[in-house]
């Protein structure tokens, strides 16, 4: 029978295996006799691989090191020109980036663990160290130093992100507190600062470089205020965005801020519109207040808010707005619709509106109690005739000592003062 023999193709040439690379080492070792050793034993354990080159004294390492490239290097530390680790130190400053063995007579537990500690990558003592062993050391030392560098590299990109990273968040805060109201308006409008029928105090500390609580003053009319405070839920670049969202949603709806109910519905449907579209929930509680000094009166729509707080000086009494009218709405971009109900209560001179967000008082302390609001109340309560930035500093000191701790979440305090009501002598609204 004849046989057919078919050729086949040759096989495609492959990359030599990182085990199979050549190898470069610098031998800095003034023995003849371990020298041999050394160079029998790598020749016998990877026949081809390693290329070793002798020197006998330190400073023709050093020369070496600085004339050419080497992948390794082999020190020991008793040379005639040199002794101890001191030796060691000197071949790492010349060349830090190439991967050094300690290959010692010495079995000295400490230099052992000294010459690591200062960067060798082993600590081989002579009589101990076989053929095999050698090779795996240089290998493993090699891909150590391959990795730490890589690492380092990581690191040093890690840190430069985090730079630029720093960098954004500042500009980020910058723009943020350029957002809060940089002046109060006065009313009636002609008066300045000091005789204003309305004073606005407020405290802002976010609890990382950016925050999640906002809030605007602005004027309606020449007796009419409206105060507008939001808590978006968590802190950080994520929630300091929305409350971009809500500062512009606010600016924009100023035409129908006499109505409560309808601008806090109109944020609430612009706002939905926008975080449906996010991959992780998002909402804000607000409160908008609608403050009158002609008719003494407080108009309010909450969404979801903390209750603020009356404080009426003249008869020493705080208390929350939600005494008065407890309805309110859903927290805003929760609903496509929602209805945000009326609530009004009466104003008079020397009254103060204290609002807050709930990073104020949602604090534990030492027994994991929250502060809470009753405590707040009382606290207010024991202040009601403080001057308002007083009254801030004296609260954020109770919680913080209450809490052993800085705040967690953002904290975001507005104080409007009554000084006067105006009544209708100044003419229409």
């Amino acid at each position: 029978m004849e046989t057919t023999v078919v050729e086949q193709a040759p096989a495609p040439p492959t990359e030599a295996a990182p085990d199979s690379a050549s190898i470069s080492v610098l031998l800095i070792e003034d023995n003849p006799m371990d020298v041999r050793l050394i160079s029998m034993m790598l020749r016998d354990s990877a026949p081809g691989i390693f290329q070793i080159e002798p020197v006998d004294r330190l400073e023709a390492g050093l020369q070496q090191l600085a004339a050419g490239r080497f992948d390794l290097v082999l020190v020991d530390l008793s040379l005639p020109d040199s002794h101890g680790l001191e030796t060691f130190s000197r071949v790492y400053a010349e060349t830090p980036k190439v991967p050094i063995i300690v290959l010692s007579g010495l079995a000295d537990e400490t230099v052992a663990v000294s010459a690591v500690h200062e960067g060798a990558q082993d600590y081989l003592v002579k009589g101990q160290v076989s053929g095999p062993l050698l090779v795996r050391a240089i290998r493993y030392a090699i891909e150590r130093k391959r990795t730490s560098e890589q690492l380092g590299r990581y690191a040093e990109e890690l840190r430069e992100k985090n730079v630029q990273m720093e960098a954004d968040f500042n500009m980020a805060r910058e723009i943020q507190q350029m957002f809060l109201p940089q002046r109060y308006p006065t009313f009636p409008r002609a008066a300045d600062a000091a005789n204003s029928a309305l004073k606005f105090y407020h405290r802002y500390l976010p609890a990382a470089a950016v925050g999640g609580d906002f809030f605007n003053v602005f004027p309606i009319t020449n007796a009419i205020c409206g105060i507008f405070i939001c808590d978006v839920m968590g802190h950080g670049m994520r929630a300091a965005l929305v409350t971009a969202i809500l500062r512009g949603l606010v600016e924009e709806l100023i035409a129908v801020a006499m109505d409560g109910g309808k601008f806090l519905g109109e944020i609430n449907r612009s706002l939905h519109a926008i975080l449906r579209r996010t991959t992780e929930p998002l909402l804000a509680t607000a409160f908008y207040g609608i403050a009158d000094v002609t008719d003494g009166t407080l108009q309010w729509a909450c969404a979801g808010h903390p209750s603020p707080l009356r404080l009426r000086r003249n008869p020493g009494v705080v208390e929350p707005l939600k005494h008065y009218d407890p309805r309110h709405g859903p927290a805003l971009g929760l609903f496509e619709q929602a209805q945000y109900p009326i609530c009004q209560c009466p104003l008079e001179a020397n009254d103060v509106l204290l609002l807050f967000t709930d990073g104020l008082f949602e604090i534990n302390g030492e027994t994991q109690e929250e502060f809470g609001q009753d405590r707040l109340l009382k606290a207010v309560q024991k202040r009601i005739h403080h001057p308002p930035d007083e009254l801030f500093d004296e609260i954020l000191a109770e919680v913080r000592e209450y809490a052993g701790d800085e705040f967690v979440d953002d904290v975001c305090l507005v104080a409007a003062e009554v000084t006067r009501l105006e009544g209708r002598r100044h003419g229409p609204r």
